[in-house]
């Protein structure tokens, strides 16, 4: 029988990420921490507005665009929060979560052989999609001199007469980099001075500990080239109700808009309500969580250093990324017998692409009792090396 399985598929690998996952769901007594999901529950209003809806007989389809009034909702938060400007009735589409709105983005722009600059560490779906797009990912390093941050000469480097896009996320999932509005303004130079498009996913803006989130949109000129993805799951405890959001200029927006009819129709209505309850009601449980994540942060990031782990202080996100180098293990190893030997569960670094050999994904976002005896475990461990 001939290999049915297409050539793409068979290319891109397994998440580097699930591997662990699968292993820890074998395992008794472990500490996890790295799922990048709160430990939160979704804020009891949230959860009480989709239920009276599907009590009332809400549980249709929705436009493919999404609900209008989450949509007017979110043009008016987006102006309100980061001075961004978008259209509700054609420049913003409700997806399944951002992990879609990232699919139908790059599917809407990439032509065969079209390269994708992915900033990295990244999260791990970005150089897969691009390649499921028959387009041809090429990671520039963010590095630790760097704080993680993108440097432009770096950038810069990686272009060549076939870069279509440039992909960024800040706040940073692995690293908890932030970008400032004078970094992404050396950025949106390159940018603009080679005509490519950039896709930013913002998913951790809520979760931005020192000043505000500046929205990449903003930047310069770079409204006009700018995809802008972001979504309920991070800010508002709400991971598995799974609604994103893409906002782009019209053309951009509409093409995104033709792949989403056919893939997806329409997010769950259920999940567009609470996202809408979750904007008009939660802003002060959205607080509580990221003053506890702020909290965590201080007192994990603290407790690695004291323990050997070298780590800088992440800005955002709700992740520490500590270097394994000084322990003479490579973050595989480390990752490994760490899970084995102490039952404490961390991602390697290098599943997040280029900078992340020699670092762990700690996420915090676990109960500050979990994470002191995780602390407590890795000390013992690294103590026994």
């Amino acid at each position: 029988m001939r290999d049915f399985v297409s050539h793409r598929a068979q290319v891109i690998p397994p998440s580097g990420i699930r591997k662990f996952f699968d292993l820890v769901l074998t395992m008794q007594d472990v500490i996890s921490l790295g799922v990048g999901e709160p430990d939160f529950s979704t804020p009891w209003n949230i959860c009480e507005s989709s239920i009276y809806s599907i009590e009332q007989g809400v549980t249709s389809y929705t436009s493919n665009k999404g609900l209008q009034s989450l949509r007017e909702a979110l043009s008016r938060y987006l102006g309100e929060h980061y001075h961004l400007t978008y259209n509700c009735d054609n420049e913003i589409i409700i997806t399944s979560g951002v992990s879609e709105g990232l699919d139908i983005t790059i599917r809407a722009i990439v032509n065969p052989g079209d390269e994708v600059i992915i900033a990295q560490p990244s999260y791990v779906s970005y150089a897969p999609c691009v390649t499921l797009a028959g387009g041809v990912p090429v990671p520039v390093e963010c590095r630790e001199i760097d704080t993680f941050k993108l440097n432009p000469d770096a950038l810069q480097e990686k272009i060549t007469p076939r870069t279509k896009a440039l992909i960024i996320n800040f706040p940073n999932n692995p690293t908890g980099a932030v970008m400032r509005k004078e970094d992404l303004g050396a950025i949106a130079d390159i940018v603009t001075d080679h005509d490519l498009l950039l896709i930013s996913d913002e998913v951790y803006a809520e979760l931005t500990y020192e000043g505000k989130h500046v929205a990449t949109a903003t930047v310069k000129d770079l409204w006009e080239r700018t995809i802008t993805l972001n979504g309920f799951s991070k800010a508002y405890a709400m991971t598995g109700w799974r609604v994103g959001y893409v906002c782009a200029p019209e053309k951009l927006c509409e093409a995104a808009l033709k792949i989403h009819q056919y893939v997806m129709l329409c997010a769950p209505v259920m999940g567009q309500v609470a996202a809408l309850e979750a904007l008009r009601s939660a802003e002060d449980e959205k607080n509580r969580m990221v003053n506890e994540y702020r909290l965590r942060r201080n007192m994990f990031v603290s407790g690695l250093n004291r323990i050997g782990l070298s780590c800088h202080v992440p800005e955002g996100a709700f992740y520490a990324f500590p270097s394994v180098a000084e322990t003479g293990l490579s973050e595989i190893d480390f990752s490994e017998r760490l899970l084995k030997e102490q039952r404490v569960a961390v991602v390697p670094g290098s599943a997040f692409g280029v900078g992340g050999a020699d670092h762990l994904r700690c996420a915090y976002a676990v109960s500050r009792k979990q994470l002191t005896e995780s602390l407590g475990r890795m000390e013992t461990f690294i103590s026994g090396l």
